[in-house]
């Protein structure tokens, strides 16, 4: 159970809801959980959550035009060509806490191939999940 909570935390936070992933992942790392299983739900979660953002990108085209769209044309013109200046590299940034998530909206916009996506955004995110846990870990033992 303490896994799934894991996994749909981290899912949500790769998202627009409102969630921190890395305070629960380092708790349970504290706790004597088996880091490289941390390591993979946490992946897994934010990765899957990105896929979502992707997904929502590729639906952009048909809502651009609606009174209620938040971004205007101008803005994602701007979005576009900024992502297009390292293309799907750009990808492996969508860990990062500020810009990350609208990377990963943008990389389904440019409808870059779900291989591809897939594969850079989580190198990306498990990179991220590594170097908390290793952060956390030594931490612990400098503490206790």
């Amino acid at each position: 159970m303490e896994y799934l909570s894991l996994f749909l935390t981290a899912f949500a936070a790769a998202t627009v809801l409102p969630a921190y992933s890395e305070v629960l992942l380092g708790g349970m790392a504290t706790q004597g959980y088996p880091i490289e299983w941390l390591w993979f739900w946490a992946t897994l979660g934010n990765t899957l959550g990105s896929v979502v953002n992707g997904v929502i990108g590729r639906q952009v085209e048909r809502f651009k035009n609606k009174r209620w769209f938040p971004i205007t044309d101008k803005q994602l013109e701007s979005a576009q060509v900024r992502f297009n200046r390292f293309g799907q590299w750009s990808l492996l940034m969508g860990w990062l806490p500020i810009g990350g998530d609208a990377l990963t909206l943008i990389g389904g916009i440019m409808r870059v191939p779900w291989l591809n996506f897939v594969i850079l955004v989580a190198i990306g995110k498990g990179a991220r999940y590594a170097v908390v846990l290793w952060l956390v870990l030594e931490a612990s033992a400098t503490m206790g």
